[in-house]
């Protein structure tokens, strides 16, 4: 099982296609460490926001999260430097991810904030000469970006670090219903060309972030996802008031549940019971058809015979594009 949790929605950064930073939560009301003692031994663990690094017990919450998890990543927006890496420092088998959104014209503009593209590359350098192995940059691309996508790339190649791809998305989680691509056209393209490089690469790891790079393709043109979605079943999301929904592209206009909270139950009450097994099938009926890694990722390990298939496709016959 994999798990997002989401610390705090406050937010330091004022980005462009999310709106958390507009509906900050209080420290007060936000769940203590100590509650993800209740989390069951997860796979994989987002700890992320807002911006997690503005929690002074966020050391805590990472503590208590590797006794459970088998890998953590920190979704961050880089700008806090010197508490990421005293917390790299204390917690050295963690993985990090600094979002940003271009390079430093188009990063900062749609951040809303100058200078935080030479401040998230500071720090992702810094991480990188601490001898940080899970570290890299996570973009999502909108109709603004799509031709910093492979500079941003090749810049992460050139640093020996990861890069995390999306495509924006509504939910209550960005509080957002207005997010829109018309920039289809140059958005493709631009993925188009990260999917053949992906693929040319000598890492097997590649190969998948072309599959998932692919499936964001097939979001922005509108096609059915490429899996089913594992929302609720593979994966959770617990939010700053511990409250545990199947995942974090749900909207009003189409349904919004809370399989239950953990302030007042166990997680295995809240898992194992009717409620939940009515939000699943919601799930499985769900009209969104979204594609983002919190769902994506558990639904490729789930079916990793379509990726490979995809790949081994993809491989022998690079100029054709082949639906799985």
């Amino acid at each position: 099982m994999e798990a997002a949790v989401i610390t705090t929605y406050r937010c330091i950064q004022k980005c462009a296609m999310c709106r958390t930073w507009k509906f900050p939560t209080t420290e007060e009301e936000e769940f203590r460490p100590s509650l993800l003692e209740k989390l069951p031994r997860l796979s994989f663990c987002n700890i992320t926001g807002g911006e997690p690094f503005l929690r002074e017990d966020l050391s805590d919450i990472v503590a208590i999260l590797k006794r459970k998890a088998k890998r953590i990543v920190i979704s961050t927006n880089g700008y806090l430097t010197e508490k990421i890496l005293r917390l790299a420092g204390e917690h050295r088998d963690v993985g990090i991810r600094v979002s940003l959104e271009g390079l430093a014209a188009v990063n900062d503009k749609l951040r809303g904030m100058s200078g935080s593209f030479d401040r998230g590359l500071q720090t992702v350098q810094e991480l990188k000469r601490m001898k940080m192995k899970d570290i890299g940059f996570a973009m999502t691309v909108s109709d603004t970006n799509p031709g910093d996508l492979l500079d941003l790339f090749h810049l992460a190649q050139g640093l020996g670090v990861e890069l995390a791809t999306a495509v924006v998305h509504n939910s209550f989680y960005f509080h957002t219903s207005d997010n829109e691509l018309k920039n289809k056209e140059e958005i493709l393209r631009n993925f188009q060309q990260l999917v053949r490089e992906l693929l040319r690469s000598g890492k097997i790891k590649n190969w998948y972030r072309a599959y998932f790079n692919f499936g964001l393709m097939e979001y922005v043109q509108g096609h059915p996802r490429l899996l089913p979605c594992p929302a609720g079943t593979d994966v959770f999301f617990l939010d700053p008031w511990g409250e545990v929904y199947p995942c974090n592209g749900l909207e009003k206009r189409f349904w919004l549940e809370s399989l239950g909270n953990l302030h007042r139950q166990t997680f295995q009450q809240i898992w194992h019971s009717r409620r939940a097994e009515d939000i699943r099938a919601k799930a499985n009926r769900c009209p969104k058809n979204c594609w983002m890694i919190g769902t994506a990722s558990p639904a490729m390990k789930r079916n990793i015979w379509r990726p490979t298939l995809w790949i081994l496709q993809n491989k022998i016959f690079p100029h054709q594009q082949h639906t799985p």
